[in-house]
């Protein structure tokens, strides 16, 4: 048989990793097979070339095992293993497979306890009531079921953003190593919006005569469009989007008599404007960043020049809310802050678990003063040009109190204060717990205020622009939490907390060196929600941070 394309394969793959975690054992093995599936939907060279050259180690994800597996998909159209592991479950079962929180082995106890065979057969034992009566199932799991089916059917075929970025950096690298000809290869689509999820994988490149040059492979996820020089700018801006950005920019040339096509835009017969800076200026308008291309009032800010200048990763001047080996993180303090420093920044704002997180290793009392002491150690060594700001997460109780003391909050630089249980309260009590929290003039800011977790949990329900609003008259700072699974506040809800007179923090909630960097994830989410970087904590200087937190400790003691 002749081999496989580069989509066949990846599918092929994907199956092969969902039949491995329904065999149990190893679950990294499963996660690593659906990895390099993924990888194997962006590439821009084809299959065939990169396996008759033995380059498919170059793959992100792809190592001598998985390269064996790939290589005997592609040429035979299957592998010994996946053959063997077919017989055991019917192919619908893999489905279920797509919902948050749903683990393959209750995948596997629905599926021979109840007979579930897929997504749709899931769904009716739900609504049944079917679940929550087999044993080892129960209420719980349903719930969650139901809650959560939706979230599987909207994150279909998406890719978080740090994992797009990934995938997209590779093509790119792939298409300049293969086709140096072609030039300004640029990423476009949604990734180039920064939407949280990625589904539409695109790359833009000049090529020296388009009509002619030879185009690159496609897989399921991967794009690419190909222009010559004159037309690259609108070709670009119609590879980036959204529909309904492009449709108001269409709306408008036709106010103005002109027409916007895909090769520029146009005054009767004549091509006026083929550069994307060009084409929003013939407009009248200036040029709007990506981010805010989504249709929404980007046209009218930017037609009564109103447009904010949106925050940039170089204006952050430090990170707060991270974690270390004292609570549930993996590195010391020390070396978390000399990583910090090393990336430029001039604050470590350390914001380990408070005592009620015992699951995290929350810290004690005694803890601490322990933590503190060696802050004060190691901000003695790195002298006037960097410090660790002391902070806690606090966990927000059931009734909204914050834990500790508020003889040790008062002991604090800032407290982050964040819910990690109870989500099922209702939208009345959750939000009356988060008002007590904000209402506490120890808080210094709600870190990711609604909790969720994207393509894994939805947010628990609550009233968010009332809990903005409070927020704003306790002079309580919103998070923007840059955790690629979190990237909470949405960036949705950005507009109203500024309306509302909100400051806001990009946060990376790191638990690691490498977690630190997800500070640009975060910084996505702000430039996608029209924040500018006056609006933003971190983006003070150490002086001025410092004395901001003084002053609201300040306004603490005075309060007491």
């Amino acid at each position: 048989m002749s081999s496989l394309d580069t989509r066949t394969v990846a599918k092929l793959l994907r199956e092969y990793a969902q039949r491995t975690a329904l065999r149990g054992g190893n679950p990294y093995r499963a996660k690593a097979y659906s990895k390099a599936a993924d990888s194997l939907t962006a590439l821009a060279v084809p299959l065939d070339v990169l396996v008759a050259e033995d380059q498919l180690t170059e793959i992100p994800g792809v190592g001598e095992a998985i390269a064996d597996i790939i290589t005997k998909l592609h040429k035979t159209g299957t592998h010994p293993s996946l053959e063997k592991l077919r017989k055991e479950i019917p192919e619908g079962v893999l489905e279920m497979l797509s919902v948050p929180g749903l683990r393959p082995e209750k995948v596997l106890r629905l599926y021979k306890d109840l007979g579930v065979g897929s997504l749709a057969e899931l769904e009716a034992a739900a609504k049944d009531d079917r679940i929550k009566k087999a044993k080892g199932l129960g209420a719980a799991l349903q719930t969650k079921i139901l809650q959560n089916l939706a979230i599987a059917k909207s994150g279909e075929g998406r890719l978080h953003l740090h994992r797009a970025a990934v995938l997209l950096a590779h093509a790119k690298d792939s298409i300049r190593k293969s086709q140096p000809e072609l030039k300004r290869v640029t990423i476009a689509g949604d990734f180039r919006r920064g939407c949280e999820l990625v589904g539409d994988l695109t790359i833009v490149a000049e090529a020296p005569e388009a009509a002619k040059a030879p185009k690159p492979s496609t897989a399921d996820g991967l794009q690419m469009r190909l222009s010559d020089r004159k037309h690259f700018g609108a070709i670009l801006l119609f590879a980036t989007g959204s529909a309904a950005h492009i449709e108001q920019l269409r709306a408008l040339a036709a106010q103005k008599e002109m027409r916007l096509e895909a090769d520029g835009l146009h005054n009767g017969r004549t091509l006026i404007a083929g550069d994307e800076v060009e084409i929003y200026r013939a407009l009248g308008l200036p040029f709007i960043d990506p981010e805010l291309r989504e249709g929404r009032n980007e046209l009218e800010l930017a037609l009564k020049g109103k447009l904010p200048k949106l925050v940039t990763d170089e204006d952050l001047r430090g990170i707060l809310h991270c974690h270390t080996d004292a609570s549930d993180g993996t590195e010391t303090l020390e070396t978390m802050a000399k990583a910090t420093r090393q990336r430029g920044f001039e604050y470590f704002g350390v914001a380990d678990h408070s005592k009620s997180a015992h699951y995290a290793g929350g810290l004690s009392v005694d803890e601490i003063a322990q933590q503190h002491r060696e802050a004060d150690r190691l901000n003695k060594r790195f002298g006037k040009d960097f410090r660790i700001l002391k902070g806690i997460e606090s966990d927000i109780l059931a009734d909204g109190s914050l834990d500790y003391d508020d003889d040790v909050l008062e002991r604090f630089d800032f407290v982050v204060a964040s819910i990690h249980g109870r989500f099922k309260l209702d939208r009345k009590a959750q939000t009356q717990r988060l008002l007590r929290a904000i209402s506490d003039s120890h808080t210094t800011i709600i870190g990711h205020m609604t909790g969720r977790q994207l393509q894994r949990r939805p947010g628990y329900e609550i009233d968010v622009e009332k809990v903005l609003r409070a927020c704003a008259k306790h002079d309580v700072v919103v998070e923007i939490n840059a955790h690629p699974w979190r990237l909470d506040l949405d960036w949705r809800w950005h507009q109203a907390a500024l309306d509302f007179g909100c400051m806001l923090s990009i946060n990376p909630d790191a638990h690691s060196i490498p977690e630190l960097d997800h500070m640009h994830w975060g910084v996505e989410m702000a430039r996608k929600g029209g924040v500018p970087a006056d609006k933003v904590l971190n983006a003070m200087t150490l002086p001025e941070i410092t004395r901001y937190l003084r002053q609201k400790r300040r306004s603490l003691a005075r309060a007491a």
